[in-house]
């Protein structure tokens, strides 16, 4: 027994120091790996207050674009962005939780209960040093304001970005053509169909870049969108930004037209302060949209301006914000609930980016 007993400790430790080994080597592969991971996002939370209009009730009235239109102290999102960049390959999977990742993500609970937190979901391939595929959800290539807050200057979104999409589903491959010169090609479920196709139909989607401005094309279904977007540093502290788009709808479907033009000039005061401009001039045409084209039987448009600061504190971001729109039709209500077609606000918003 004696015997029997030290040879089965004897296995016993060789077992053991062999397990050893193989949780060090696996701790070391695993470290290397996770130098590969990131995890990162933001949190953000906002007032806004109506100048001369109610701010509760039914007279409430926001701009007609998407994002920080709630009243009093509202939630924005939480966004929680976990990705693994390979030397070939990879994946990023971003999730929205709140408000505005809901508003961000609105078609998916059409068609999955769960589907309302995805806001990306892609793989990609780097098949040499000029050429990837990307496979899943991504945000639009178009314009040039994102869903995420602390990616934008401004906290409240423009008509722009908010009458295009937010973003589509499918593959897309990536060109670097030079130094200069970029291109993308893309095939897509039809626009917010982004959890799967139920109409057998698709969207392609073209983009040609030249240092870092974009001219883009978006055919879906009847539809197209034309689009540019790019930016440039007029000096050190002052940059333009620039976004100007026109969409033709399905005459079929009886879907309108739209087309609109915004500039971002913005001034660095100091290394933690930042104060910039949007003004936009957004028109459409038979459009079933916010600012009152179908009330009009035909034509409307809305002038916009938003002056934001932009305050750093670590890795917290204070933006306050005055914000005017004014329209040609009457889509908004002043405090007695009679339509006027001015709205002027006010938003203090804070990100915290990690």
């Amino acid at each position: 027994m004696k015997t029997i007993t030290n040879t089965n400790f004897v296995k016993n430790i060789v077992l053991l120091a062999i397990m050893l080994v193989g949780v060090v080597s696996f701790a070391q592969e695993d470290d290397e790996e996770e130098k590969k991971f990131s995890f990162s996002g933001t949190v953000d939370a906002y007032y806004r207050a109506n100048l001369n209009s109610a701010n509760s009730g039914e007279n409430y009235s926001a701009p007609g674009s998407s994002f920080a239109n709630l009243p009093g102290f509202a939630l924005g999102m939480a966004n929680v962005i976990a990705s693994y960049e390979g030397e070939k390959v990879g994946f990023v999977a971003d999730l929205v939780f709140g408000p505005r990742g809901t508003d961000a993500v609105f078609a998916s609970p059409m068609y999955s209960a769960t589907g309302d937190i995805v806001n990306q979901l892609y793989a990609y391939w780097n098949v040499s040093e000029s050429v990837t595929l990307t496979f899943g959800n991504f945000n639009t290539f178009l314009g040039y304001e994102v869903i995420s807050p602390s990616a934008n200057f401004n906290y409240s979104t423009s008509y722009l970005f908010s009458y295009g999409p937010f973003s589509h589903t499918g593959l897309k491959a990536d060109f670097a053509l030079s130094d200069d010169f970029s291109l993308m090609l893309a095939i897509m479920n039809p626009t917010d169909l982004t959890e799967f196709n139920p109409v057998g139909q698709y969207a392609y989607g073209v983009q040609l870049g030249y240092s870092d401005q974009y001219l883009n094309l978006l055919i879906d279904n009847g539809s197209f969108e034309v689009d540019y977007t790019g930016g440039f540093n007029l000096s050190d502290d002052f940059f333009l930004g620039i976004n100007a788009a026109y969409f033709s709808g399905d005459e079929d479907d009886g879907i309108g037209d739209f087309a609109g033009v915004a500039l971002y000039p913005q001034l660095a005061t100091s290394e933690n302060f930042t104060i910039g401009l949007r003004g936009e001039y957004f028109m459409e045409t038979d459009f079933f949209g916010a600012i009152g084209a179908n009330d009009a039987d035909g034509d409307a448009s809305v002038f916009a301006v938003t002056l934001t600061g932009s305050a750093t504190i670590g890795d917290l971001i204070l933006k306050p914000e005055l914000r005017l729109d004014s329209a040609s039709e009457e889509p908004f209500l002043d405090s007695d609930g009679e339509p006027i077609s001015s709205l002027s606000s006010f938003v203090l918003a804070a990100i915290y980016q990690f």
